[in-house]
C-alpha cells in the first residue's frame, strides 16, 4: 500500500515538473509583443483627444499596439478613416 502511494506521488511530481509543455505561452508573445518590449502609460483617452483635437470625429476601436501606437478608426467631413497616434501624440491616417 505504501508503494502506490509513492508511485502515484512520484507520478504527480513528474507531472507538475514536466509541465504541459509547449501550450503555455507567455502573454507579451500571444498579444504579438515581443519580450523585452515597454508599453507606455497612454491611455485610449489620451489618443481619443489627440485624434479629435486634429479634426477627427466619432473616434472608435482604438486599440495599442506593443510599439505604443494607437490604431482606430475615426471620421473626417465625413469619410470613415484608419488613424494612428504617436507615441509622442502625432496624429496620422494610416498608412501615410
Amino acid at each position: 500500500m505504501q508503494w502506490t502511494i509513492g508511485v502515484f506521488a512520484a507520478a504527480g511530481l513528474m507531472a507538475i515538473v514536466a509541465g504541459p509543455g509547449p501550450q503555455i505561452v507567455r502573454r507579451a508573445e500571444a498579444s504579438g509583443c515581443i519580450n523585452g518590449e515597454r508599453i507606455d502609460s497612454s491611455t485610449a483617452d489620451m489618443a481619443k483627444k489627440n485624434i479629435e483635437h486634429a479634426g477627427f470625429q466619432q473616434v472608435r476601436d482604438l486599440k495599442k499596439g506593443c510599439d505604443n501606437f494607437w490604431h482606430g478608426k475615426a471620421a473626417r467631413e465625413g469619410v470613415d478613416v484608419y488613424v494612428v497616434v504617436s507615441p509622442r501624440g502625432e496624429v496620422m491616417r494610416e498608412g501615410d
